[in-house]
């Protein structure tokens, strides 16, 4: 079959799988952070943090050495939960990331998954669809649990199975955004003046409720940030790898998209890269991949809350495809402040929109900052509820 179709029969199938241990070979890219895992993650995301690449800047830190961007973890195991259903499309929708201590720099890991909620929905762009929500937790080489991921996908008709259950065409491809020469100006601007807190603390006493921090610009979007995305978090694994390995893959599984044109079993995730393939799948053109917008969202958070600063907990919610020229702006906001035990807390809340205004993604995080009464950030983070 060259298009998947989302039935009781398979839903029931995948629920089986609802708290079973489940293999992530495909999944993951990197098994250490090395130096170069580190430095080609920051590329990927666009982020020139030193904390990150310079060794001397990383052993005057709080650290001691190199850490790295807390989501480097998509590139140990992409977050993905989306057992059975052959065929049918999987949707980022977004991760609620909890870390309980830093990445250093040479940590290796094992992961546990399993898939722990599976939902049937409809709405109004898919009559049927299903939101699996997979448990990854991650395990350094000394044992000790460094973050939990519940990655969340939605399950949606492609192609002609979407054209059969809605009665239209295909969705068209959009073509992609034009821009005034003063528009191209203003953005470039802002990205090259995001400021980064950097070795200065950051005290928690310092910082006011309803306070903006300030933003992170990505965009427009091309396929060449895509790309780098590919190269840095997960290569081509999850969609089953290159010549012999995918086609291979393809013969066991139903995940594949027929090209059209030269009539060859493909992985429907080039429709991240094509905008026809991308119209095929019901997203409307190219389109960025949901961890690479979530990452970009650690890193504004990361510019903010310095080098004393730790990020403890964020969940982003993936609303909307973000188009190739499209661009987003991350913006957040302070919404509380508390004591935990020895920790002083930060809420915030986060929100990413597009050039049009529209709603990109959203969410919250929980930063750990440094403080005049309490001393600086201790970890492991474990907050009491």
């Amino acid at each position: 079959m060259s298009w998947g179709t989302i039935t009781p029969e398979k839903i029931a199938e995948a629920a089986t799988l609802i708290d079973v241990p489940l293999r992530r070979d495909r999944m993951q890219w990197i098994e250490a952070a090395t130096r170069d895992a580190i430095r080609h993650f920051a590329w990927g995301i666009g982020d020139n943090n030193p904390l990150w690449q310079d060794r001397d800047y990383a052993a005057q830190s709080p650290w001691g050495k190199i850490i790295a961007p807390p989501c480097l973890l998509y590139a140990v195991d992409n977050t993905v939960v989306a057992p059975k259903l052959p065929g049918v499309q999987w949707i980022y929708a977004g991760t609620a990331w909890t870390w309980h201590e830093p990445i250093f720099i040479d940590d290796s890991f094992r992961v546990e998954a399993r898939l722990v909620k599976q939902e049937e929905k409809s709405g109004r762009r898919f009559p049927t669809w299903v939101l699996q929500t997979g448990e990854v937790r991650f395990f350094n080489q000394h044992d000790r649990l460094v973050a939990t991921a519940l990655g969340r996908c939605a399950r949606t008709p492609r192609g002609d199975k979407l054209v059969e259950a809605k009665g239209k065409e295909h969705v068209a491809a959009k073509e992609p955004h034009s821009y005034t020469a003063e528009e191209i100006e203003r953005i470039e601007s802002e990205v090259l003046a995001e400021p980064r807190t950097g070795d200065r603390p950051l005290y928690w006493e310092d910082v006011e409720v309803g306070i903006a921090i300030p933003q992170v610009v990505r965009g427009p979007l091309s396929i060449v940030d895509i790309m780098a995305w590919y190269s840095a978090q997960q290569g081509a694994q999850p969609y089953g790898g290159v010549h012999g390995d995918a086609l291979r893959y393809r013969q066991r599984h139903a995940d594949y998209h027929v090209n059209k044109t030269t009539g060859a079993r493909e992985s429907a995730g080039r429709g991240h890269l094509e905008a026809k393939t991308g119209g095929d799948v019901g997203m409307g053109g190219a389109y960025d991949i949901g961890p690479q917008r979530i990452s970009w969202a650690q890193h504004m958070l990361s510019n903010w809350m310095g080098d004393h600063g730790f990020l403890h907990k964020l969940d982003i919610a993936v609303r909307r495809p973000n188009l190739v020229g499209d661009t987003i702006w991350w913006r957040g906001c302070v919404t509380g402040k508390t004591v935990n035990g020895d920790h002083a807390v930060v809420e915030l809340s986060l929100i990413a929109t597009n050039q049009e205004g529209a709603e990109s993604a959203n969410g919250t995080a929980t930063v750990i900052l440094p403080s005049r009464d309490k001393g600086p950030v201790r970890w492991p983070v474990h907050l009491t509820a």
